[in-house]
């Protein structure tokens, strides 16, 4: 996700300048010399269709654009979900998972408790991020397996649904504590209760992974635009050759301006494009990495530990 102000002018380029550009003016120049030089004049075509074609083209890249940041949007409230719903659950773990009256238990047992089922919502989250950008095995190892106190928990990344597994194991502890005395019937449903909104959370963020798009949107307004970068030239070429008073190159000057207004046009369909999938780990996609590490650093802040890893920052101008 870029976090500046402004995008930088090499992204700029690298991401959306130069190819549509050049294709565009090589384009352009082609019909500017079939129509001048060569003096092929039947190409030209009436100038009011190809504005009507652009106008319709215009909203209709529009919707897309629209309909695509409200699913990264989504995506990113998701997130700030889980954040509330994180701290939601270590607030709840740290003071509901306590011996009841007339139980005794070791403080530091219950102290290594309360750590285990913290640090493996810390690894839920991290999970949950690996999940859904379909990220490698080796990450596993590196982002998760570290905050998985119980040896037992390691073997779930073999499973279809790791985070699913790791919310399911976490429930299954509830019964434990509870026959061990730590937790009352009615501490027991409220940490249930955090635990259905974390599943609820999850389930949303893999709606969105696993439905892609509307394909027939996507693709349509892809071929919309490039339609219309094919008829601009057409229709902008006798319009030039009318201005007389702009000299007897004035045919050419249709070919920046044609050139200029189709690259708008691109640029507006692949920004669209680019916020489809929030989940991918792009430049414009939620910032997971960033929100799962100030998650980390929130929980074990709780639990007053003060051995902190900093805050991931961004490369580029852009949070991962």
């Amino acid at each position: 996700m870029h976090i500046e102000r402004n995008l930088r002018l090499s992204f700029i380029w690298d991401k959306y300048g130069w190819r549509p550009l050049l294709l565009f003016a090589l384009y352009d120049a082609f019909v500017g010399l079939l129509y001048g030089p060569l003096d092929i004049h039947w190409l030209d075509i009436p100038w009011q269709p190809v504005a009507m074609l652009g106008t319709a083209v215009a909203f209709y890249i529009g919707f897309k654009s629209n309909a695509s940041y409200s699913r990264f949007w989504e995506a990113r409230q998701l997130w700030g979900a889980v954040v509330n719903s994180s701290r939601t659950w270590t607030s709840r773990v740290l003071y509901l998972v306590e011996p009841a009256a007339g139980h005794y238990y070791p403080e530091e047992k219950v102290v290594d408790l309360r750590r285990r089922l913290v640090y493996r919502h810390i690894a839920w989250v991290n999970a949950l991020r690996l999940h859904l950008r379909r990220q490698t095995a080796e990450l596993w190892q590196t982002d998760v397996v570290p905050f998985l106190l119980d040896p037992a928990d390691h073997a779930l990344s073999q499973l279809a649904n790791p985070p699913a597994q790791l919310l399911n194991r976490q429930s299954r502890d509830f019964g434990e504590l509870s026959n061990e005395g730590l937790l009352t019937e009615f501490r027991e449903i409220s940490l249930a209760d955090t635990i259905r909104e974390l599943n609820n959370h999850q389930g949303a963020c893999e709606r969105i992974k696993n439905t892609p798009f509307p394909r027939q949107y996507a693709f349509f307004s892809y071929v919309f635009v490039m339609v219309f970068a094919f008829l601009l030239p057409l229709g902008l070429v006798e319009e030039f050759d009318h201005r007389v008073a702009l000299g007897p190159y004035h045919v050419w000057l249709m070919v920046p301006f044609a050139t200029l207004v189709s690259w708008v046009f691109h640029t507006i369909e692949k920004v669209g494009h680019n916020s489809e999938n929030p989940f991918e780990n792009s430049e414009n996609d939620v910032s997971m990495s960033a929100i799962c590490r100030s998650i980390e650093i929130d929980l074990r802040q709780m639990m007053n530990e003060t051995n902190l890893p900093k805050p991931v920052q961004p490369v580029e101008d852009v949070l991962y």
